[in-house]
């Protein structure tokens, strides 16, 4: 066997001299270990935190999903590429119509002939809104999605009845005066509608109708009572916190909340919006560990909540507003219609993957989850007049919403970490597993920003059979974004391999990675 020749240290120096990318070009790579157990089951993982959420705000829904009089759009004045593009994000709960916008607006406005409905100063956004998209428009554009819808009602200005009667116009069959008032607008049969939310944020002072937790929880029980009298059948979602101010009391805001409505309520509303204006990359990929940190805290005070109740009595998490915002946030960015137009990059895109990761690591508890929003507004889809573009947080929220389905399995990870600022040491590797029927669909995320990792997996009760489906989400750069004549990032199909019980696979720097195979 010939050798190489050796190098005295003076020698091996000016090599490094004239070529130092030998040694930075080739690291060895950073390895880790993931264990599959298919008995080690989480829960069951709801379609619904697949959601997604429109409100009267900036261009989400005018010249967002409804174009009146564009070429675009269809005869019923919806866009038809936002259209063809939530389908295919297999958007599963639409909530609507807000948000802040909620807590102003009289449903009544929005039925009726459209040239006939009122104009109102829209105080939540500093706009006029013409009510030419309401009730029906909506549950419209529900059929043509094939979602379910989730009513946002107005517990903010509004009133117990104008809430109880939205349910009756929507859900009753009796012959009553809400009911021939449907039909007289066009919608014979009742739409039926399941999810209804008691109001929104509010606990925040910048909400319309702001009260404390012990005042909401009284006005909310009595529009909850008089809800369910009217259909039974409902689901109800309460407004839990999302003041995370200096002064907030997001704990005890909930505690209090659902003392008083833990027996009228199915699910707990929380909203998180996540930023990186410091530049920090570490710590802006650690998001999903503080998000993680409040489903932990909002289970156990649903649990207290519910202690001394029949153990048939469940309230879930509906964490039913969720995004990247920040740069269009703050200092008078928030008025008038152009609004709220984000522009994702990379990093973004991974960090809705790990949230993506975290719902469905807690499938016992959060049952519904809704993107903030759909369209031009802090969006997966931004749309001009002239055509659309799928921004890059697009991508991991449409691969997890067509493939990770059935019940959410508990990995065991050995990863290398690092040590973020905020949240101490933080694995590199974010994961999350699916198995439904014998496909495992495992979701990963490289938080390193310029370092492979090589992940062994071992399934521990089965073998991997076939072909491994894999799917990347990356790009030139962490800062990288799409335009309308320029798509940087986007999903792309790899090629990988396993055998017997094992599978390896190298995940690249800053990336999102959905593998899919069978076992058996």
């Amino acid at each position: 066997m010939k050798t190489l020749p050796s190098l005295s240290r003076r020698s091996f120096g000016k090599v490094l001299a004239a070529a130092p990318w030998i040694l930075r070009a080739q690291p060895a790579p950073a390895r880790a270990r993931i264990k599959i157990d298919t008995e080690r089951v989480i829960g069951d993982i709801d379609p619904k935190i697949y959601g997604n959420f429109i409100e009267h705000l900036g261009r989400c829904i005018e010249g967002g999903i409804f174009d009146e009089g564009s070429p675009l759009s269809d005869s019923d004045g919806f866009r038809r590429d936002v259209l063809d593009a939530a389908k295919k994000l297999n958007v599963t709960l639409l909530r609507w119509p807000g948000g802040n916008f909620s807590s102003n607006y009289n449903w009544t406005d929005g039925i009726g002939p459209r040239d006939q409905r009122p104009r109102r100063l829209e105080m939540a956004w500093g706009t006029v809104e013409d009510n030419r998209f309401g009730t029906h428009e909506f549950m419209q554009y529900i059929e043509k999605l094939g979602a379910e819808p989730y009513f946002c009602t107005n517990l903010g200005v509004g009133s117990w009845q104008q809430a109880q009667q939205w349910v009756e116009y929507c859900n009753s069959s009796e012959d009553t005066a809400m009911t021939r008032l449907r039909k007289q607008n066009g919608r014979a049969q009742p739409w039926k509608v399941t999810y209804w939310g008691l109001g929104n944020e509010m606990d925040g002072p910048w909400q319309m109708g702001h009260r404390s937790a012990d005042d909401y929880g009284k006005f909310a029980l009595e529009a909850a009572k008089l809800m369910k009298w009217t259909d039974p059948g409902i689901k109800l979602i309460a407004a839990g916190s999302s003041n995370f101010g200096p002064n907030a009391d997001w704990t005890g805001w909930n505690r209090t909340v659902l003392e008083h409505l833990k027996h009228h309520v199915d699910y707990l509303s929380l909203h998180m919006y996540v930023g990186n204006r410091g530049n920090d990359f570490g710590d802006f990929m650690a998001s999903s560990v503080e998000l993680d940190s409040r489903i932990k805290t909002a289970a156990g005070i649903i649990d207290a909540a519910l202690s001394g109740e029949p153990a048939s009595r469940r309230i879930y998490i509906a964490w039913d507003e969720w995004n990247v915002w920040y740069r269009a946030r703050g200092e008078g960015k928030e008025q008038g219609r152009r609004i709220l137009e984000e522009r994702y990059n990379l990093e973004d895109a991974l960090v809705v993957a790990t949230f993506l990761n975290t719902f469905v690591n807690h499938s016992h508890v959060v049952k519904i989850a809704n993107m903030a929003q759909l369209v031009n507004v802090i969006a997966p889809m931004f749309a001009s007049e002239k055509g659309l573009f799928l921004q890059t947080i697009y991508y991991p929220l449409q691969l997890f919403a067509n493939n990770s389905k059935g019940k959410s399995l508990e990995l065991f990870v050995d990863s290398p970490k690092y040590a973020s600022k905020r949240f101490g040491d933080v694995p590199y590797l974010d994961t999350s597993a699916a198995y439904d029927n014998g496909a495992l669909v495992l979701n990963v995320v490289n938080r390193h920003p310029d370092r492979a990792i090589e992940a062994d997996f071992e399934a521990q009760d089965k073998k991997f059979s076939g072909a491994v489906e894999a799917w990347e989400v990356n790009g030139p750069d962490i800062k990288a974004e799409n335009d309308f004549d320029s798509t940087k990032v986007r999903a792309v199909q790899r090629s990988a391999a396993a055998q017997g019980n094992r599978l390896a696979y190298n995940f690249p720097p800053h990336s999102y990675t959905m593998l899919k195979v069978r076992l058996v």
